[in-house]
């Protein structure tokens, strides 16, 4: 299973691995050597049927439910260019259960993301099309399988925490569901 994520600045493609994921809303405990954690708010959506060069016409029949989250890189890494800053372990937040796609069509259904109680995060974007657009581009370079998951960037990494602001809570609401709820533990 792997992440394809849609990069907010270039438009280009990476992808992360399955280790990368976290669902569960565990604590994340921040490595010493992070000194800073970015964050950058994602829409994504489960791929359900396996495909190579998906037209765009035909590319909602290749994915069936949607939800957003958001990764996190860690600064010094990111700073130096190293791809490794998006591959880290549990710094995907895509969390479960998803939403039916029709979710989207709803411009009420406002994503949020919140760190200690303060709106980090806002907005109701979303489109199907922004995910049939990134599932025929992504799947013109490589072979989406089932269970894949096509992300797309819909800001440029912004800067969380830095290791000295101590526990911060992070939360994530769609519907007005609460989506995601975890600590950044120093």
């Amino acid at each position: 299973m792997n992440i394809v994520v849609r990069d907010f600045v270039s438009g280009k493609f990476m992808v992360r691995p399955d280790t990368s994921w976290e669902r569960e809303n565990r604590d994340y405990y921040m490595p010493e050597q992070a000194e800073s954690l970015f964050f950058s708010p994602i829409l994504f959506a489960r791929i359900c049927k396996a495909g190579k060069c998906v037209g765009e016409k035909f590319a909602d029949r290749y994915y069936d439910s949607i939800g957003y989250g958001m990764l996190m890189y860690i600064g010094s890494l990111m700073q130096d260019g190293c791809a490794f800053s998006s591959c880290a372990d549990h710094t995907s937040i895509l969390p479960f259960p998803m939403f039916n796609r029709i979710t989207l069509d709803n411009e009420q259904n406002i994503f949020e993301i919140t760190k200690n109680g303060s709106t980090i995060f806002k907005t109701s974007e979303g489109k199907k099309g922004m995910i049939e657009k990134a599932v025929s581009a992504a799947s013109s370079l490589i072979s989406l399988r089932i269970g894949d998951m096509i992300a797309i960037e819909l800001a440029r990494p912004e800067k969380l925490v830095e290791y000295t602001d101590g526990t911060t809570t992070i939360k994530g609401f769609f519907c007005e569901n609460c989506t995601f709820d975890f600590r950044i533990i120093m």
